[in-house]
């Protein structure tokens, strides 16, 4: 991968733009955009040196924000020493971006580029490297027209870190040869994923998911609850792939807990294609952790884009606990009791100082345990089998040796009630028929 640094040996400097297009509402505000934007920036390690809110009443088709705004981009930029590079924050078509470019006379991306080249960066696995290359390429494929071989005069910096090739003179038809090879390997690797989803779901073990804005402290929890080990900082997409360990719960309950990409507003369509295999683990989890920067003033807009993803995902009618994090960080806590009563589920918590937690725990362990049932079973004596299995897979309650067998009292998943059924003394299932399981 290419080095951020340019060749001077020091960091790009970089001038961003929020679009604000009057005739549109939106959520976000500019100055919002601008600041989640220079984060974004941060990541790459690269350096801020100037910000431009731009207000057009609609895009225009030859660069977007229209000659007098371009103008004004053209002054900032001759007045701010040794800019690099302008990031828009709104998606440009490669010939609005060759005009700007022509007429600034500097390196222009937007958003998603960005965004593109911030998981390049971060991408480790086999998978995730896949996905991002796949996701950039898709990028790419609509903005060679205008752009032809100039794609490869393109040297080192924010948005120019390409999937091998993409930097050379490629064309059309390359790219999609190359689309449909990353598209089989990313099938493969669900193939074998769903290899272990169908193991998992034999043996009944609940899988809950950690989802949330980025920089929430999915990763931070994930630590605390299973000592992952997985790598945490403060910045954003510091975990690019799907990382599940086993979670034992304090009932004995064995789950899965899977720590999730982390989401954003406006996550390019590009990404959410291509990450679905990693995202499944969202779309086929029993129960979602859904993590909030409480310390972030914008958690609530944050909140709101994490459910607009879900949504895409179908999997916005989960079981969700709504985890507030980083109370650690607030300076007062008054209106924390009213903010969490906003909710079905929903708790204060510090991932990073532990605070809380142990009632996170206890939340989720009431949760699934409504999904068994308590059971009074006698089990015979030269059964010593189906006693140590009782104890793998459901909580026991007691469990007493007498002369006409072992007496135990459990909670089972309703599933698994069959391997027991001809043991039970004290029927839990009301007017169900037992020869159902």
């Amino acid at each position: 991968m290419d080095d951020l640094l340019n060749l001077k040996g020091s960091k790009q400097r970089v001038i961003v733009v929020a679009i604000d297009f009057k005739r549109e509402k939106r959520i976000w505000q500019p100055q919002e955009i601008l600041e989640e934007m220079k984060a974004l920036v941060e990541a790459c390690e690269c350096e801020v040196v100037g910000e431009f809110i731009c207000k057009v009443d609609k895009p225009s088709s030859n660069n977007l924000i229209g000659k007098g705004k371009a103008e004004e981009i053209k002054f900032l930029c001759d007045s701010t020493d040794g800019v690099d590079i302008i990031i828009f924050s709104e998606d440009i078509k490669g010939s609005q971006q060759r005009n700007l470019e022509e007429f600034i006379g500097k390196s222009v991306i937007d958003r998603t580029r960005l965004i593109l080249d911030i998981f390049a960066r971060r991408a480790t696995t086999r998978e995730g490297k896949t996905q991002v290359e796949l996701a950039q390429l898709q990028y790419l494929m609509p903005r060679l027209v205008g752009h032809g071989v100039e794609m490869s005069r393109l040297g080192g910096g924010i948005g120019t870190l390409g999937p091998g090739e993409t930097k050379l003179e490629i064309d059309r038809r390359r790219i999609s040869q190359r689309i449909d090879k990353l598209k089989r390997e990313l099938k493969e690797l669900v193939a074998n994923r769903s290899i272990t989803r169908i193991r998992r779901k034999d043996n009944k073990v609940p899988l809950i998911a950690l989802v949330g804005y980025t920089n929430a402290g999915k990763s931070t929890l994930m630590n605390r609850l299973t000592g992952a080990g997985q790598s945490t900082q403060d910045g954003l997409f510091t975990t690019l792939a799907s990382v599940s360990r086993q979670w034992l719960l304090p009932n004995n309950q064995k789950t899965i807990l899977s720590d999730t990409i982390g989401f954003m507003h406006d996550l390019p369509h590009h990404l959410i294609e291509s990450f679905k295999a990693t995202l499944e683990e969202v779309q086929q989890a029993d129960l979602l952790l859904h993590m909030v920067d409480l310390s972030n003033p914008n958690f609530k807009h944050m909140y709101e884009a994490v459910i607009e993803v879900l949504v895409q995902l179908n999997a916005n009618d989960k079981s969700t606990i709504v985890v507030f994090n980083k109370i650690d960080q607030l300076p007062e806590r008054f209106n924390l009791k009213d903010l969490g009563t906003s909710f079905e589920k929903a708790i204060m918590i510090s991932a990073k100082t532990g605070e809380n937690v142990d009632s996170l725990i206890n939340m989720v362990s009431q949760i699934l345990a409504k999904t068994r049932i308590e059971v009074s079973a006698l089990i015979p004596l030269n059964r010593a089998d189906l006693i140590g299995w009782l104890h793998e897979n459901s909580d026991v309650i007691t469990k007493e040796y007498r002369e006409d067998g072992c007496h135990v009292v459990c909670r089972i998943p309703e599933p698994k009630i069959g391997h027991v059924k001809e043991y039970i003394i004290d029927n839990p299932l009301l007017d169900k028929d037992l020869e159902s399981y």
